[in-house]
């Protein structure tokens, strides 16, 4: 296919303030849309989800998924054994060369950066190195940090902020990088942390318990919520937690960390019921804030919320018409996919393409532990709460003849489909590869598709994704009508 520039009276310009997903994208869609598009970025192109976030904490799980694969092989039927001197048959004990991991996946990381900072030359996007802002709807100034000097000034008809987030950091358990971190810190260890106390049981501090766990450290993980990720699927979480618990993880349930002090080689948590827990290390995952301060946003006139979050519309559009915002530095879903989707979406609109808006309701996302859990569309819990009519129908992976030749015995698929049509409206995953799993259901859910259209699609046989065509045939929408009923 061949890409055709729209016909402007003028060339139009974009100025992009970060270089993460959503700059990126929108980068590469303006250039492609014929703009003069220049991209500001302090870090690195990609940002944090590249070089210190996503990439790099989603390759520390694939090797615990590697860890765990290796310690289930025995189950399957395969054995690793080393001969010892007199020709004895040893059985090996899996070992994490931590820093070596490491080395990799900021190597790795590094090396998609430089990918991507390629593509945008190729593309004849600009690079600026600097830290960018605005000056009021006209222009973006570049200097060489936060009251650092100014070198640059880029003028621009459309501007795009896409400046991301950065760990939330408590006054009481302030990081120092070595035995207090923060997500972006974990990376500077050489050896896997003896006992690493995770404070935070949302998506990182879940995902980051499950990777060390996996990997053979010892976890305990500090949950201030009934259960580990409140706001997700109780039925995924459960399935989680007992995983978590099974693999040897203690999970402190209605547990909120008063302080954190580092004690020596180690780490004592307070909790602010007066127990204390000792570690080696302590992972605080607390959140994030958003990467909005000293960049301008005020004095041009741009609506901030209280936490500093940028507002926008369903096409990334701020309150000034020429100012757009991507990622997760606005008030939409902080992912990086949703990034991507944001900086591109901002672009076609300013320079007049076709445009979708976004909606939260087909947003796929996924929690990369282990098992995954990947979700998109309404939920459960929406037709409990009467915001929707539905119906659900849930299917254990157990059952699932693959699932059974894989060794796999956690897990599960949720169809979730209007009442009455049996229009597919979300869905869920708990499984291995959850995250390549949910795609036919997030294109049922964007197109409407019926539990009917979903269930005539042939599945290989055998296969995980035929539970997907299992639930929805168990969905199957009689028409009365036809049948006398």
């Amino acid at each position: 296919m061949v890409a055709m520039s729209l016909s402007f009276e003028r060339t139009q310009s974009v100025a992009i303030i970060g270089g993460g997903p959503g700059g990126y994208e929108a980068a590469l869609a303006a250039a492609q849309l014929g703009a003069e598009v220049t991209v500001v970025e302090r870090a690195g192109i990609g940002g944090s989800a590249v070089i210190t976030d996503v990439v790099p904490s989603k390759t520390l799980i694939a090797t615990a998924d590697a860890a765990v694969a290796i310690a289930g092989a025995g189950d399957l039927g395969v054995q690793l054994f080393a001969k010892g001197a007199e020709g004895k048959p040893l059985k090996p004990e899996i070992a994490i060369n931590l820093a070596a991991v490491n080395h990799r996946l900021l190597s790795l990381a590094r090396q998609q950066s430089d990918d991507m900072r390629a593509a945008l030359a190729e593309a004849g996007v600009r690079i600026i190195s600097g830290h960018g802002r605005l000056e009021k709807d006209d222009a973006v100034i570049v200097s060489t940090g936060p009251g650092g000097t100014d070198f640059d000034r880029v003028e621009a008809d459309t501007f795009v902020v896409s400046t991301g987030s950065s760990p939330r950091e408590l006054p009481s358990a302030m990081p120092d990088g070595e035995r207090i971190l923060t997500w972006t810190q974990l990376y500077e260890m050489d050896a896997l942390p003896p006992h690493l106390i995770v404070v935070g049981s949302g998506v990182t501090g879940a995902e980051f318990a499950s990777a060390y766990m996996n990997l053979g450290a010892k976890v305990t993980l500090v949950s201030s919520r009934d259960q580990v990720l409140p706001g997700e699927d109780t039925d995924a979480a459960a399935v989680l937690e007992r995983v978590f618990k099974r693999g040897g993880m203690t999970v402190l349930s209605k547990s909120r960390a008063a302080k954190v002090e580092r004690i020596g080689d180690g780490v004592l948590v307070t909790l602010t019921d007066g127990r204390t827990v000792e570690g080696s290390h302590c992972l605080m995952a607390v959140g994030s804030i958003p990467n909005t301060a000293g960049i301008g946003l005020e004095e041009a006139g741009v609506q901030m919320t209280e936490s500093g979050h940028i507002q926008v519309n369903r096409v990334a559009r701020t309150s000034v018409p020429n100012i757009y915002a991507a990622g997760d530095c606005t008030t939409f879903v902080p992912l990086a996919s949703v990034a991507s989707m944001q900086g591109r979406t901002a672009v076609f609109h300013a320079l007049g393409d076709v445009v979708i808006p976004l909606q939260r309701r087909r947003i796929t996302s996924n929690i990369f532990t282990a098992p995954e859990i990947a979700t998109v569309g309404w939920q459960e819990k929406d037709i409990a709460d009467g915001l929707i009519n539905g119906e659900v129908e849930k299917l254990p992976l157990a059952a699932n003849p693959r699932a059974k030749m894989m060794g796999i015995k956690d897990g599960f698929v949720k169809l979730i489909a209007r009442q009455g049509s049996g229009t597919v409206i979300g869905g869920i995953i708990v499984g291995p590869r959850a995250s390549e799993m949910i795609y036919p259901i997030a294109i049922a859910v964007e197109r409407r598709l019926t539990v009917d259209q979903v269930s005539r699609v042939f599945a290989v046989y055998p296969s995980l994704s035929s539970s997907i065509t299992d639930a929805a045939r168990a969905m199957h929408v009689v028409d009365h009508a036809i049948y006398g009923g």
